[in-house]
């Protein structure tokens, strides 16, 4: 899948790394827009359902990180949710700020400025 290798290739993460991440942040995206914008979304990342049925449960970050996350700039504090699921598939919560622009350029790439405002918008709920 060519975000995966993207992801792999310019963040230094595993192929299960970059799945799951990607997994996370769609289902995160999912729970906050409709289903005919995510349905927009979703198909400029062919295969992106199958990585959203892989992904692990988010969970709570440890040791306190999901708060730290959630005084973020940029909007990113909505994602702090996923830090425990980011942290079960062994990265830090750091790298959801990593994963977020990767995916929204390679989105904008596929589905145009419209698509990747949905969400944009949706990762920064």
């Amino acid at each position: 899948m060519e975000l995966i290798d993207q992801l792999t290739k310019n963040l230094g993460v595993t192929e299960a790394q970059a799945s799951g991440g990607v997994g996370m942040l769609f289902n995160h995206a999912k729970g906050r827009i409709g289903g005919d914008d995510f349905a927009r979304v979703a198909a400029a990342v062919p295969g992106v359902e199958g990585l959203m049925s892989a992904a692990p449960a988010a969970g709570e970050a440890p040791g306190g990180l999901g708060k730290l996350l959630s005084g973020l700039p940029g909007g990113l504090g909505s994602l702090s949710g996923l830090a425990g699921g980011f942290s079960k598939l062994g990265m830090g919560g750091g790298m959801i700020g990593k994963f977020v622009p990767v995916i929204l350029s390679f989105v904008q790439s596929k589905g145009g400025d419209g698509v990747k405002g949905i969400l944009e918008k949706a990762l920064k709920r």
